[in-house]
């Protein structure tokens, strides 16, 4: 028998419950329980980038858990519940889609953003440019996000970066970094250099339609993928 969604909403309960539940259950906070969010998504991106379907579904269970665990504690505050997440979220997937649930024409990828930014202005007139980016975002992904709003300041929607200066602004960090820091190792001047060039990566990320964080953890596996090979390969010390 396979079990449902609803199944998993009364396990909930029940692991939440005062006198036979979970003793760990009944302890956890919307705090307490936050770093295990970030692991968990961590790990669905692991899997992602593993290609493994049968992981990725684990990981999105971890994931809805996380998610059922935090709508059961805020049934119990009488705050709201889990139908009130579904319910908002449902309602905002219409609003945001009038090309498919309205009368709005929009016929390509980038016109569907551009009209999905202007109706989140259009719902919240006070925001201000870079409200709602969190500040525990990875600094790549958060660097990627506030580039991405700041293109947007421009009537008409995104506008795309130019590679060039993208490129310009890449080799300025690079020269800022090899003439006049090279005794000034650790140094604040060193790294306010260091995190303007970093940031003009991302800049040059996005100026060619790639995203800094993914491909940054792209590297990283691959550079373990050779390191390990390497020491491998390398010959062992006699004892």
């Amino acid at each position: 028998m396979r079990l449902t969604f609803d199944d998993l909403i009364a396990v909930m309960a029940k692991l939440r419950g005062a006198d036979d539940g979970c003793p760990w259950d009944r302890e956890q906070t919307h705090i307490s329980l936050a770093p295990y969010l970030l692991e968990e998504s961590h790990e669905v991106l692991e899997a992602i980038s593993r290609g493994d379907p049968s992981a990725l579904c684990g990981e999105l269970g971890d994931v809805l858990l996380q998610i059922v665990f935090h709508a059961q504690m805020a049934q119990e505050a009488g705050t709201f519940d889990i139908t009130a997440v579904t319910d908002q979220l449902v309602h905002k997937l219409i609003d945001r889609h009038p090309h498919v649930f309205g009368d709005v024409r929009l016929g390509t990828a980038r016109e569907v953003k551009a009209h999905w930014e202007e109706l989140k202005r259009r719902e919240e007139p006070d925001r201000t440019l870079f409200e709602g980016i969190p500040s525990s975002l990875p600094a790549l992904a958060r660097a990627q996000k506030i580039l991405e709003r700041d293109a947007q300041r421009q009537a008409g929607g995104p506008r795309q970066l130019e590679p060039a200066k993208a490129v310009a602004a890449v080799q300025d960090g690079l020269s800022k970094i090899s003439t006049g820091l090279g005794g000034d190792r650790g140094s604040a001047a060193a790294q306010q250099a260091l995190g303007e060039l970093l940031f003009a990566m991302v800049a040059l990320a996005a100026a060619v339609g790639a995203d800094a964080e993914s491909s940054l953890r792209e590297a990283c596996g691959r550079f373990q993928v050779r390191a390990e090979a390497e020491g491998k390969a390398a010959p062992q010390d006699s004892a």
